[in-house]
């Protein structure tokens, strides 16, 4: 009498744990990255320690102790609660930047596609020419013009990102307007914006929301660099592109911590927005194959 084995192959459940939506650890640490962002912004006059802007001269450049977690600036500011407030700006800019993107790119590529012809033309070739100027040129442009703050850099970031979403959005929906449900409920009588509306934008809407996620990374980063060269968020206003610019005097000084501290902090929230938006992307092809 002989006798069988089994031969499954043995995985480590704390890796299967951590699947999110079908992605890996990676996705999931990522999707917690951010949500630990988000809860930080919302909750940072309550989690800092110290008025991010109160001066205390007498503890420049204080190394970390128990009073100051993670030192303080050249102005004796608390590092830690800088870096708590300045997730607002850092997000809420990029956020703006991208609802404002998203909602015009959407609807300038779904009526190009579902019009064609000389609607398709003009705005095809519109959204080239604003493609065809770098975006931090003109929100430099804009800034001369209206002064330093958000407001300049976001409306300028807004119009610069808009066609890249345009360029998507035209490009799945002329392929989605080809798909034989759309000739059907037309043939029902249904209006091409009613038919828009219910089905084309909610079968677009996964793939244009996997690309928004990647470009709330892209923004952020340049709404910070932004800041960095001055034309963003003025001091003494928490931010942590104008953190770093703050900073690289200290780091002359031997102090890393003010410039190095906020630049862990966006190079985390990019990563993990590209993550997250690639992650996303994957699961939308998988499931159109």
């Amino acid at each position: 009498m002989t006798t069988t084995t089994s031969t499954v192959p043995y995985r480590r459940p704390g890796f299967r744990r951590l699947r999110l939506f079908g992605q890996g650890p990676l996705f999931t640490v990522s999707v917690a990255v951010l949500a630990v962002l988000v809860l930080v912004a919302v909750l940072a006059p309550v989690l800092a320690p110290y008025d991010p802007e109160a001066l205390d001269l007498s503890a420049s450049l204080a190394g970390t102790s128990g009073d100051h977690v993670l030192g303080t600036d050249q102005s004796g500011r608390d590092i830690l609660s800088r870096l708590l407030h300045g997730a607002r700006t850092g997000l809420l800019g990029p956020l703006l930047v991208v609802a404002v993107s998203t909602l015009l790119g959407t609807l300038i590529g779904v009526v190009a596609a579902w019009r064609g012809g000389w609607a398709d033309t003009i705005l095809s070739r519109s959204m080239d020419m604003v493609f065809a100027i770098p975006g931090l040129l003109l929100a430099i442009l804009l800034v001369t013009v209206v002064g330093s703050g958000m407001t300049a850099p976001v409306i300028a970031m807004a119009v610069a990102y808009t066609p890249y979403v345009g360029r998507l959005v035209r490009g799945i929906a002329r392929q989605e307007k080809a798909r034989p449900y759309i000739e059907a409920y037309r043939v029902q009588g249904w209006s091409g914006w009613t038919v828009c509306l219910r089905h084309l934008l909610p079968n677009i809407a996964p793939t244009v929301f996997a690309q928004s996620a990647m470009n709330f990374g892209y923004a952020l980063m340049d709404l910070a660099a932004l800041s960095y060269l001055g034309f963003g968020v003025q001091p003494p206003t928490a931010d942590w592109g104008a953190m770093i610019n703050e900073g690289q005097s200290a780091v002359q000084q031997g102090a890393m911590l003010p410039a190095l501290a906020p630049s862990a902090c966006i190079v985390l929230a990019v990563v993990a927005f590209g993550i997250v938006g690639e992650g996303l992307a994957d699961r939308i092809a998988k499931r159109e194959r």
